[in-house]
């Protein structure tokens, strides 16, 4: 069947079901005969979702079919336990088959911040003044000083107290470069590729040249932890950017606006995931990362767990 017969034979239902969730949505009466027809109708939809990806319709249709299902999932478990599940199953299963849905744009942004991390980190551990393109000689003794071995706590000039002091600013920090990444995208996805290769580069560059110097065994111990969510958290931002960016520099035949809110639809989404990756990154770091007390084998592990968890989070969960 073709999309143009499928949505032909489908849109007067997708009209229909969306009038009824607004009518749910807004508290408004609705007959007993179209609440008791609610599932059956839902799981008609869920078959046209189904349907749509396999036989790999528009992205546009498939968005269109998924944001129903998602609101028809959260009104049917709220007719159910009398609560609102929208949350929970936003973070078990809408976000990450959106990732998967999207997928190109996170392969993008994965090979323009990880490529240039190790092109980076490769280059200035073979020319170790290269780090100075990057960074003034201030911001490297900084950065020695951060991951001295012989230091009571790693990562941040603090004292070993204030771990709740820098959870704030972890936060606030980890924001910031989200942010800037994903913002980027307005300018037409330019000003987020920028900010996937800056900070690409300047994680490879300080990655090399605490290699070299043999500070590899504080540092890396304290990045593996938080790193699988805060390094995930900036390219899901990248991709976020991304998307937004290809809305606008390609619109098809829709307007600019209409371009913009259906991508926004989406972009959204991807943001409050990625924020949220963001905020467990800033806990890792600021109660697990910087202590000194654990064995860096122990943060290895631990770190690489975290990683795995994460891959399979985004490839697997929500099938």
């Amino acid at each position: 069947m073709s999309q143009q017969t499928f949505e032909s034979k489908n849109q007067l239902f997708w009209q229909d079901f969306e009038k009824l969730l607004s009518a749910l949505e807004q508290g408004k009466a609705t007959g007993k005969m179209q609440l008791t027809e609610f599932p059956r109708l839902y799981r008609q939809l869920c078959h046209q979702l189904a349907f749509a990806q396999n036989r790999q319709y528009s992205p546009y249709l498939i968005d269109r079919l998924n944001h129903l299902v998602l609101r028809g999932h959260q009104q049917l478990y709220q007719q159910k336990a009398g609560y609102n599940p929208q949350i929970l199953f936003y973070i078990t299963t809408g976000f990450p088959r959106l990732i998967r849905q999207e997928a190109i744009y996170l392969w993008m942004a994965c090979f323009m911040f990880y490529g240039s991390l190790l092109i980076m980190g490769a280059v200035v551990y073979q020319w170790p003044e290269m780090i100075y393109s990057l960074l003034t000689s201030d911001q490297v003794l900084t950065m020695e000083s951060m991951y001295q071995p012989d230091k009571d706590v790693i990562g941040r000039d603090r004292e070993s107290d204030s771990d709740f002091y820098m959870f704030g600013h972890y936060i606030k920090n980890n924001i910031g470069i989200g942010f800037q990444t994903f913002a980027g995208g307005i300018l037409g996805g330019l000003g987020t590729l920028f900010y996937l290769l800056y900070n690409g580069l300047f994680l490879g560059a300080v990655a090399g040249h605490l290699t070299r110097i043999g500070y590899d065994q504080t540092f890396y111990s304290f990045i593996i932890g938080h790193g699988a969510f805060e390094l995930t958290a900036i390219v899901l931002m990248g991709m976020a950017g991304l998307k937004l960016g290809y809305a606008l520099i390609a619109p098809k035949q829709k307007t600019y606006i209409q371009s913009l809110k259906e991508a926004g639809s989406i972009v959204i989404q991807i943001v409050y995931g990625a924020s949220l990756f963001f905020l467990i990154a800033a806990f890792i770091e600021a109660f697990w990362s910087s202590s000194t007390l654990l064995p860096n084998m122990v943060k290895y592990i631990v770190g690489s767990g975290f990683w795995l968890l994460v891959i399979a989070y985004l490839g697997l969960a929500g099938r």
